[in-house]
């Protein structure tokens, strides 16, 4: 289970890098040309807020929430994403950006949904006795 978790929060880590520089580079390419308001900006806190927070809840969280959780936030960014593609006419290095999140966030779906609880929890294994040599 800890290398579901490590996978897991592994991929968010990845997720939010693609997330943060895509933002920068749409940012350097676009300024001076687009006013940003206040509730656009706290919006886009909110969604890069997502991956970032999910790097830590995805070690955290125990099996069931983090579980569901990683399928919810992950679905819920993959379809975030791939809807910006069908805004406007995205730029080159906008669509590489996007692939890569969208091909991470259905990993972390995939990964989350295949995610069994491991049957033997750690406080449990370390009071079964070990086999003899």
């Amino acid at each position: 289970m800890q290398e579901t978790r490590s996978r897991l929060s592994l991929l968010w880590a990845f997720a939010t890098f693609n997330y943060i520089y895509a933002d920068v580079v749409i940012l350097y390419d676009k300024a001076g040309t687009f006013h940003y308001s206040q509730g656009f900006s706290i919006g886009a806190a909110i969604l890069v807020e997502v991956p970032m927070a999910m790097v830590l809840l995805s070690r955290l969280l125990s099996y069931r929430p983090g579980r569901w959780l990683n399928i919810v936030a992950g679905g819920a960014m993959t379809a975030i994403q791939a809807a910006t593609l069908f805004v406007t006419t995205p730029a080159p290095y906008y669509a590489f950006f996007t692939v890569m999140e969208v091909a991470t966030t259905l990993a972390i779906v995939g990964l989350a949904w295949k995610w069994r609880e491991d049957p033997v929890s750690p406080a449990v294994a370390s009071v079964q006795p070990r086999p003899s040599p």
